[in-house]
């Protein structure tokens, strides 16, 4: 009888032993530090915990991680692990290992797509984004357009002036701004939100516009924030820009906007504008043709568009580039020549 409880004590003893010492080398093993040889880890959906812990040997992030599926039993609040791509930087041990898994906090990434630019550079910025899945290569812009599910308007339907451009331009129809996002995001996502935000903007604009705007349509806005926006990059200063391009197309004058005559020449614009460029015909030489040119020009801020909706009430007809980064605006055409040529003359001082 006094063996047997001998027995039942020493297993008792070596059962509590046991369990202390599992219980020390799982608490050690929590607080061990990772090896971060992979900055970004992804795992897939439905790892279990015996596959993270491959996982984590294989990316030699641990040298041993055995102990890992017995961790996640003892506590199963760490045990809610989500599928996603992380980033280690920062983390320094298995314990916050887990809790970043646990947290579902995918790493971002970012790109840029700046005011002023046309679809064509924001597409290289687009190929260059590291992370992010390229599911539009070798497509045409035109197909893109048909993908991103644009509203009727952005496809202009007067097409009397029998000139070769492309009636569906992306320029213009995307937001302007830094877009973040997770690995395995696609282009075509990406593009969505950038258009999706653009179309709500342009769309408030338009209900909340001035009511004597000579603009028929959101698109009409759209062309001409355009427009704006390439003339000046000083946000103040854009209502007023704006406010003479209205009182043009009110009097029925000829925009005349060196920006798209430039956009008009594509390729062939070397950084001059010639004389003979300017009498040249194309869809978009607003010195030649009457109104809007037929598609926006550049990318736009919201700036731009809401100084199209509410431009400055003045009677400027011309501005000119004063030398400071901004124009002098003037009511008529002996005014705007004294401005041009006081332009001219600072432009040739700093020579």
């Amino acid at each position: 009888m006094k063996k047997c409880l001998f027995i039942l004590l020493l297993l008792i003893a070596l059962a509590i032993t046991a369990t202390y010492w599992g219980y020390t080398k799982i608490n050690t093993f929590i607080n061990q530090p990772i090896q971060k040889s992979e900055q970004l880890l992804t795992i897939e959906r439905g790892t279990t915990s015996k596959k993270l812990a491959t996982l984590l040997e294989q990316k030699k992030i641990l040298t041993d991680a055995q102990l890992l599926p017995y961790l996640l039993k003892l506590q199963p609040q760490l045990n809610k692990i989500k599928a996603g791509t992380y980033s280690l930087e920062g983390i320094e041990n298995v314990n916050q290992l887990l809790t970043l898994f646990n947290s579902g906090k995918e790493v971002q990434f970012q790109v840029q797509f700046i005011e002023g630019k046309t679809f064509n550079e924001w597409r290289k910025d687009l190929e260059k984004a590291p992370h992010l899945q390229q599911t539009l290569m070798g497509k045409r812009d035109q197909d893109i357009f048909q993908l991103l599910v644009l509203p009727d308007y952005a496809k202009p339907k007067d097409k009397k002036q029998k000139l070769n451009y492309e009636w569906q331009n992306l320029d213009g129809w995307l937001y302007a701004d830094t877009y973040s996002y997770t690995p395995n995001s696609t282009d075509l996502e990406l593009l969505k939100r950038a258009a999706n935000r653009l179309v709500k903007t342009l769309e408030q604009a338009w209900q909340q516009r001035d009511k004597d705007l000579p603009l028929k349509t959101p698109y009409e806005m759209l062309i001409l924030a355009s427009i704006v926006e390439k003339e000046t990059g000083i946000a103040a200063e854009r209502p007023r820009v704006a406010s003479v391009f209205i009182n043009r197309l009110n009097k029925g004058m000829k925009l005349q906007t060196d920006p798209t005559v430039i956009y008009g020449m594509g390729d062939n614009y070397n950084g001059n504008i010639r004389k003979k460029d300017l009498e040249t015909a194309t869809a978009y030489n607003t010195y030649v043709i009457d109104g809007l040119p037929p598609t926006p020009i550049a990318m736009v801020t919201e700036s731009a568009i809401q100084a199209v909706a509410h431009p400055e009430k003045t009677d400027f007809l011309y501005f000119v580039a004063d030398g400071t980064g901004g124009h002098k605006f003037t009511k008529n055409l002996a005014d705007h020549n004294r401005a041009v040529k006081e332009y001219l003359r600072w432009y040739r001082n700093q020579k």
